[in-house]
């Protein structure tokens, strides 16, 4: 529970951080009939072009509560840089793990590439922490769909097969004081990834807890290595 508490309070801290975006909750249906609850924030300065979309997937259960945080102070640094954002609602408080809930994203995407205002194409995937590891679990379904996954944190197991994965760009960055200890397992993540082929830019962050400030200057080098 302290664990739990700590990081709750620097979440809000890093709602704190970040300027407001343009955001807005809608319910969209899937082509299932399922409906997902997702926060979009609008890019700055579209000048009326069709934008780069990314996923972001909130971490914990991913309720509404974490998916709004995470599309304020995660999401409108993506949407400062050009990008639609669209973090969605788990609907089942399984953030997007699994089978089932990875799908789900896929028929987003669908839907929202249906919309002039988002470019066609392959689309980003990020998350924090359990959004993080869903972002790699849908990507190693279907790497093709996608420019790349920023997991920010996430782990891969040694066990886990990523080999789907190969020649695949991934940003994963875990603080170094982690409160989950996460850092601990740095080492055995990249060489999960790395084993696979992916094309991997990772790094521990000194001193930062397991939700961090995000490093955008390397980060905006990733977008924009992934998007030439």
């Amino acid at each position: 529970m302290k664990k739990l508490r700590k990081l709750t309070t620097l979440f809000i801290f890093c709602c704190c951080l970040f300027p407001m975006n343009m955001q807005a909750q809608e319910r969209i249906t899937l082509q299932d009939g399922t409906v997902l609850n997702v926060f979009l924030v609008a890019p700055e300065n579209a000048d009326g072009q069709a934008s780069p979309l990314v996923i972001l997937m909130g971490g914990g259960p991913g309720n509404a509560s974490i998916s709004q945080d995470t599309s304020r102070w995660l999401g409108s640094g993506f949407a400062q840089r050009g990008w639609m954002v669209a973090v969605p609602i788990s609907p089942n408080n399984r953030s997007f793990r699994g089978a089932i809930n990875n799908g789900l994203i896929a028929g987003l995407i669908t839907q929202l590439q249906k919309r002039e205002n988002i470019a066609q194409g392959k689309v980003l995937l990020a998350g924090v922490s359990n959004g993080g590891m869903s972002a790699l679990e849908i990507a190693r379904r279907n790497p093709q769909d996608y420019l790349g996954v920023a997991a920010v944190p996430a782990l891969s197991g040694a066990d886990t097969d990523n080999k789907a994965l190969k020649d695949f760009p991934v940003y994963l960055r875990i603080g170094g004081s982690d409160q989950l200890d996460w850092a601990d397992r740095f080492d055995e993540t990249v060489a999960s990834l790395t084993g696979a082929g992916v094309v991997l830019n990772a790094d521990v962050l000194d001193g930062a807890p397991h939700m961090f400030r995000m490093e955008w200057e390397s980060l905006g080098y990733w977008l924009q290595e992934i998007q030439d």
